[in-house]
């Protein structure tokens, strides 16, 4: 994933840590009818600002979604981080030096004519908020503060919870 987050807020710093390492996102859209709908995708890079990246096919319902609705849910999963995204999703147009710049040779599957593919499709989202949750990934970790549980202890601390607000 590309990092563009240097110079950033904090909060936007702290976004990109916690999903750098975690290659598969969920994206949840609005379908017709209300009906919420979730596909996975790869996060392409994160900007100073905090907008998000992604690679999408034109003619996907993802697209077709956003062009209706364009408020969207990212999740992100990782070994002890788990990370909900919400923003508004933009499908953008002629930015070909930005696809080639995104692109890698895992795409060919979906687009075989390459990042000149006419069914590329740039997708954008400007984050409103982030919520976070981060665990132990240590296993010993984990398994003390199970302990703690099980003996009735009061003072647990199982991770850490946190919310970024990213609104422009």
């Amino acid at each position: 994933m590309e990092d563009n987050s240097k110079h950033s807020s904090p909060e936007v710093k702290k976004l990109s840590d916690l999903i750098s390492d975690i290659k598969i996102a969920m994206l949840v859209t609005v379908s017709g009818g209300n009906s919420l709908h979730s596909a996975p995708l790869v996060t392409q890079g994160i900007e100073a600002d905090g907008s998000l990246w992604f690679i999408i096919s034109r003619a996907s319902q993802k697209a077709s979604d956003i062009q209706n609705e364009n408020r969207v849910n990212i999740t992100y999963s990782g070994s002890s981080t788990y990370v909900s995204v919400t923003g508004f999703a933009e499908l953008i147009d002629d930015h070909p030096e930005k696809v080639r710049q995104m692109w890698s040779k895992g795409y060919e599957v979906w687009f075989p004519q390459g990042p000149n593919d006419p069914n590329v499709q740039l997708l954008k989202v400007e984050i409103e908020k982030a919520e976070y949750w981060e665990g132990h990934s240590n296993p010993v970790s984990k398994m003390l503060e199970f302990v703690k549980l099980t003996t009735g202890s009061k003072h647990l601390k199982m991770g850490s919870h946190g919310e970024l607000n990213l609104r422009h």
